[in-house]
């Protein structure tokens, strides 16, 4: 990548002609791409006239690779045309859009171009002019019906449905260019309706499916086995630095001018004599490991994603001390999902732990692009190589790109990725975790806790057992789309419950209970409703539900003594109580230990009235739940 040493004025960028319409090839081709600001001076990166763009201002997280354009790479026929398409693309957006594009939008918009340019090439279409409805019907037809080498559908309904918005994108913008595709690729064909072209997410219409299709909730055990490992190596890690540190005597203490071969084989009885158990290779493993161990406690105690944590740099974080007395710690870094920019995210004191582990791991990394930085400004102080090296200066999941040169920078997604899954089958795990698996298993741990069944993040994120509105006026950076995502998990988990509820098959205890079954077995509850699902959606919507551990309490409020010293009172008739089979093994073990106290001649009169009161209830609540008395 090079870049035209100039300073350019933005302003006659954000001025040139949106579109290449009636432009010279010299005109059109000395149109600016790309900029980036090097010493305060703005340097052309990419223009229209090179055969490969290269985008800026993409996430840290981004591989140099994928901020490349390489037009090379389309059919001869189309390549003008594809410029003058994404050009217009990159300057205005297309239809639907509120914004102009971010830079994956852009790289990811030429990759489904690239396929359709290829389609065409295919069945002989060489100009887009020549494009007609029938043909873009047949590509969509193509991608719908394509299977892979198992004889499944290879592509997923929202692929194929973006399939058809880019179709409809490349005509529009066609518009704008030289040669446009001449008729509407739809007026035609209704290939698809409206709602499946489009998919929208409506708080009416089962919003808590959102992760369904696209992120797998990790189970309880594979994220308890990920997390505890990784705890471990953070919190080994001062004695790991120490260990290291310790190492460079090593070399001084050898014969004259040792070779390294001779030093790495002294380093491992000198590692032994210090304490740790295993070879130098190994310690060199379970060091470097230390950077995936700290993406993960921060991953799973934040819900922030991969690009964010891309984006944390040295020194990001901070406490409050509010009115309360309790000292609430706080993640900074930057988000692009939806624009949100700089952002943070309250995270507890662990978290933070972690990313302090991090920063002294990083540091000789970042001594590298530093060393890198100077290179560079010795040849030229206006080299645009290092206003790119400087945007990874100050990262802390920063790796060597070995395809660049071993080139210091941070981690791609996949690195990341390739890490978790080597990670996970180190501690003996089947399940392969992802980058993105993170931030909803936190949601879901954070909907829980809300939810009643979770003490952990009250403890560490005490707001957040109160509203949600309250929580988020702690801070006004906070990521609130994090918050929308609880609230959907919430949904889910609510709407599991009622569904289990509404099955003819469940027996169900307490006085809310008992109503249900009678209202589920009699005709009303057909009638009320178009379908089971939006049954199960307005009864979840309209009840509040939380756990107490021994039951489903759908009260407003937590004053009843049976959330907490009278656990028997929410079977026997309790308005707001459900108990299920799940609450089962509970009772179960209440009544046998109120079998034993029952003979216990140190309880008095009082006692032993209470303990006779509780056993009944037990003995109603575990008789309608179907469970043996005499096994209890």
């Amino acid at each position: 990548m090079t870049a035209t040493q100039v300073d350019t004025d933005f302003a006659s960028f954000l001025e040139q002609q949106n579109d290449t319409r009636g432009l010279s090839d010299s005109e059109r081709d000395r149109l600016i791409v790309s900029l980036r600001k090097t010493n305060g001076k703005l340097c052309i990166v990419s223009r229209f006239g090179d055969s490969a763009w290269w985008i800026m201002n993409l996430n840290r997280n981004v591989t140099k690779s994928n901020t490349k354009i390489d037009f090379d790479t389309l059919p001869v026929a189309f390549r003008e045309q594809a410029k003058a398409i994404l050009y217009r693309y990159m300057r205005r957006g297309a239809s639907g859009f509120a914004r102009t594009p971010a830079g994956s939008s852009v790289v990811r918009f030429f990759r489904n171009l690239k396929s359709f340019l290829e389609y065409l090439k295919r069945v002989d279409i060489h100009k887009l002019s020549d494009v007609t409805p029938a043909a873009c019907a047949n590509y969509l037809n193509a991608i719908e019906t394509k299977k892979n080498k198992f004889g499944k559908i290879a592509y997923k309904k929202s692929t194929v449905a973006k399939m058809w918005t880019l179709v409809d994108q490349v005509y529009e913008l066609s518009q704008h260019t030289d040669a446009p595709i001449s008729t509407y690729p739809f007026s035609d064909f209704n290939y698809r309706s409206e709602a499946s072209r489009h998919p929208k997410r409506t708080r009416g219409k089962k919003r808590y499916d959102r992760h369904d299709n696209k992120t797998p909730l990790m189970p309880d055990d594979v994220f308890s086995t990920l997390f505890s490992s990784a705890w471990s190596i953070v919190d080994d890690a001062a004695r790991l630095f120490r260990l290291e540190s310790n190492l460079q005597s090593v070399r001084a203490k050898s014969k004259q001018n040792p070779t390294r071969k001779y030093v790495t084989m002294l380093k491992t009885p000198a590692l032994r004599d210090a304490g740790f158990n295993g070879s130098y290779f190994d310690f060199k493993a379970r060091l470097k490991s230390i950077r995936i161990a700290c993406y993960i406690v921060i991953a799973s105690l934040s819900g922030c994603r991969i690009h964010e944590l891309a984006h944390m740099q040295k020194g990001g974080y901070y406490s409050t001390v509010e009115a309360d007395g309790e000292r609430y710690w706080w993640l900074r870094s930057d988000s692009n999902k939806t624009y949100e920019g700089p952002t943070e995210w309250m995270v507890p004191e662990a978290a933070i732990t972690a990313v302090r582990v991090l920063e002294e791991w990083a540091a000789p990394y970042q001594e590298k692009i530093s060393e890198e930085i100077a290179s560079y400004r010795e040849q030229d102080v206006d080299d645009v190589r290092i206003a790119e090296a400087q945007a990874h200066e100050r990262s802390l999941l920063l790796g060597r790109d070995y395809r660049n040169a071993g080139q210091v920078r941070t981690l791609g997604t996949q690195a990341i990725n390739n890490e978790l899954k080597a990670f996970a089958k180190e501690c003996g795990l089947t399940w392969i975790p992802t980058t993105h698996q993170f931030r909803r298993k936190f949601a879901n741990y954070a909907a829980r806790s809300k939810f009643g069944d979770l003490r952990y993040l009250r403890v560490h994120f005490k707001h957040w057992s109160i509203d949600m509105t309250l929580g988020y006026a702690l801070n006004e950076s906070q990521e609130m789309a994090l918050f929308l995502e609880i609230q959907d998990e919430l949904d889910n988990i609510k709407a599991a419950v009622v569904d289990s509820w509404l099955d003819r098959s469940e027996p169900l205890a307490g006085g809310y209970g008992e109503r249900l079954v009678a209202w589920r077995d009699s005709s009303e509850s057909v009638i009320m409703f178009e379908s089971r699902s939006d049954m199960v959606r307005s009864i979840a919507d309209s009840t509040h539900i939380r756990s107490n551990g021994h039951a489903w309490c759908t009260a407003d409020d937590r004053d009843c003594v049976g959330n907490d010293f009278e656990k028997t009172r929410c079977g026997a008739g309790c308005d707001h109580a459900v108990v299920g089979r799940a609450h089962a093994e509970i009772y179960e073990g209440i009544f046998g230990h109120l079998k034993e106290l029952r003979s216990a001649k140190d309880i008095g009169p009082g006692g032993r009235a209470r303990v006779k009161v509780d056993l009944k209830r037990c003995a109603g609540i575990l008789r309608t739940l179907g469970a043996d008395l005499e096994q209890a």
